[in-house]
């Protein structure tokens, strides 16, 4: 699909305010008659009409400035996407469009749900970039664009030569020498130093935007996009982890254990993080080189780990990808002797609202990327699904952000299951093959995760938007919560010059997000768990998605809605279940039983 490129225009954004401002002032609270309350709907549904084409028309265009700015990093790039920036805030945050949103929902009991849905996300957007104190969005704006540059740009260098993320991931992963370990690690830290000023800067200036339509903070505006407060999502997670902390610590224990022997070192009470293969430690899986599919990937290539992702998909029943997505996606590492730098993050976009379906990866042909590809294809899918003209473009999203993550996510798992693996060759087929070692891999993968997740990364964000943390406690209240949550230690003492925790990608570009990713995560375990017992009739560990129709069919039930339901209503109506870690618990029972065993007589945990 062919689409002509479009130059942003700030004159879009004046156009409806100009219509907005020519408007009635909407009725009053008083209880209308019939006749009045659906002249009340016919001028919601007006308006609407007229926000959705015009969010539409400038998402396309922010999108196609954001898109040429992390896949090539350039000042000219910047700046176009520094001014769709202003463009789109422009619009979404236009005094006039808040004022008719605020009026109609003042009767949202006269309007159908639908409706109230649109009007609550117009007002959503529109905090983001509230066009009551302009120089205030213009200098957010600027101070975003500077960040994302720096990110997206920044040179890592090992030993005097440059050395790219994919080659650290890698060399944490393999490297047996503990010094070598070390230098490598810290130079994933490097970035942290540069970035510092710039969220510094945009600590302030997000808690004051967010200010501006009465949110307290940052952070409470995000979590409204879960329908939440913050209290209650801090709360969520940490009941998350007080479920999950008997077999985090069991797991705690197995590896630092395995890790002192393999690095002939003393047992510690928290592991070194140079000793983790993850930069972040929020990954262990590579501890289980036994079940590591890497070796069966020496025969392929980026393209075909990318084309498989999509084969999956398609295999479930679901449309395909448009042959634009192939044409204009950014799916491999730039090759070497190229100047152009690109963001190293993997990313799947939806650029217009439509079928433009786009991804931003750096594929290469190994278990990670393979998993990955099936996760960024899954985002791509569930964009597509709900581009329907019951869904408006407003609400063309996930149910919740940690919904649309926990779909993608599940691609993620099926891509780990044996029988998957086996159609493509990727693994023997099964005969009397060691249980616990992919289980052991899997929780590795998934459990120290929700410990970053919920522990560190929600309590750090909340503290630095909700809770004013200032900027020289920075780097000390990372590494504490590190050490409660993970058991995890640095190698050697980081001062507050650091700022380690905006080498982490959406600390600087999606602020306040990791939650939903932990969220996704016990989603995730709750659709497995429902598609293996009551569509598969069989094991949630040992079933197999691959070419079931019927499990493509349930996903796309939940995910052609887009956002025009409660998440909880959606996950509620999918699977007859609140939210709960029951699935993930029940999950790993089998090896919760064999780690007790493993760590019989010893200290379990790092207090």
């Amino acid at each position: 699909m062919s689409r002509t490129p479009v130059t942003p225009r700030p004159a879009l954004a004046l156009a409806l305010a100009a219509t907005l401002l020519a408007m009635p002032p909407a009725p009053g609270r008083a209880q209308a008659p019939p006749a009045e309350r659906s002249a009340l709907q016919e001028r919601a549904d007006r308006f609407l009409e007229l926000v959705n084409a015009s969010y539409q028309a400038i998402t396309t265009v922010e999108q196609d400035a954001q898109w040429d700015a992390a896949t090539d990093v350039t000042p000219a790039h910047d700046a176009a996407a520094e001014a769709a920036g202003r463009s789109r805030a422009a619009f979404t945050g236009n005094p006039a469009l808040i004022r008719e949103a605020r009026a109609l929902l003042e009767r949202r009991a006269e309007l159908t749900p639908l409706a109230v849905r649109q009007l609550e996300r117009v007002l959503l957007n529109a905090a983001e970039g509230p066009m009551t104190d302009p120089e205030l969005v213009r200098a957010r704006i600027e101070a975003e664009t500077r960040q994302l540059s720096i990110m997206n740009s920044f040179a890592f260098t090992l030993d005097g030569r440059p050395i790219s993320p994919n080659e650290m991931d890698e060399r944490l992963e393999t490297l047996s020498d503990l010094t070598a370990r070390r230098a490598v690690w810290e130079a994933s830290k490097q970035s942290g130093p540069a970035l510092r000023a710039g969220l510094e800067e945009l600590q302030g200036l997000r808690n004051r935007v967010a200010r501006e339509l009465g949110y307290p903070d940052y952070f409470a505006l995000k979590v409204a996009g879960h329908d939440m407060t913050t209290d209650e999502m801090v709360r969520m997670n940490e009941e998350f982890l007080r479920v999950l902390e008997p077999l985090y610590r069991q797991l705690h224990t197995w590896a630092k254990h395995e890790l002192a022997k393999r690095y002939g070192q003393s047992v510690p009470k928290r592991i070194p993080a140079h000793w983790i293969p993850n930069r972040w430690s929020q990954e262990w899986n590579a501890l289980v080189a036994s079940a590591s599919l890497d070796s069966a990937f020496a025969s392929r290539d980026p393209a075909w780990v990318v084309r498989t992702a999509e084969g999956f998909w398609l295999g479930l029943g679901m449309e395909p990808i448009p042959e634009s997505f192939w044409a204009r996606s950014d799916l491999y590492p730039v090759p070497p002797g190229e100047s152009r730098k690109k963001n190293s993050h993997a990313y799947s976009w939806h650029m217009d609202l439509e079928r433009d379906i786009r991804s931003l990866m750096s594929v290469q042909a190994n278990e990670r990327w393979f998993g990955t590809a099936h996760h960024e294809l899954g985002h791509g899918h569930y964009s597509l699904c709900t581009v329907r003209p019951e869904v408006p473009p407003l609400l063309r999203n996930g149910a919740s952000p940690s919904f649309d993550e926990a779909v993608a996510t599940l691609g993620e798992l099926a891509a780990r299951q044996d029988g998957y693996l086996e159609s493509l060759g990727l693994q023997p087929p099964r005969r009397r093959r060691d249980e616990i070692a992919p289980l052991l891999r899997q929780a590795l993968t998934d459990i120290p995760f929700m410990f970053w997740a919920s522990g560190v990364m929600t309590h750090w964000e909340a503290d630095l938007y909700a809770r004013g943390m200032p900027p020289g406690e920075w780097n000390a209240r990372w590494w504490r919560y590190v050490g409660e949550y993970q058991g995890v230690e640095p190698p050697a003492p980081r001062g507050e010059e650091s700022c380690d925790a905006a080498t982490k990608t959406h600390v600087n570009d999606f602020p306040a997000y990791y939650y939903s990713y932990a969220v996704a995560k016990v989603i995730t375990y709750q659709l497995n768990d429902h598609i293996a017992r009551r569509i598969l009739g069989a094991d949630p560990r040992r079933c197999t998605y691959a070419g079931n129709r019927e499990v493509g069919a349930f996903l796309a039930g939940m995910m052609r809605k887009g956002a025009t339901e409660d998440w909880r209503t959606v996950l509620r109506t999918a699977t007859g279940e609140e939210l709960s870690t029951r699935a993930m618990v029940e999950y790993y029972r089998p090896l919760m039983k064999w780690l007790e065993r493993e760590n019989r007589g010893r200290t379990i945990g790092w207090e």
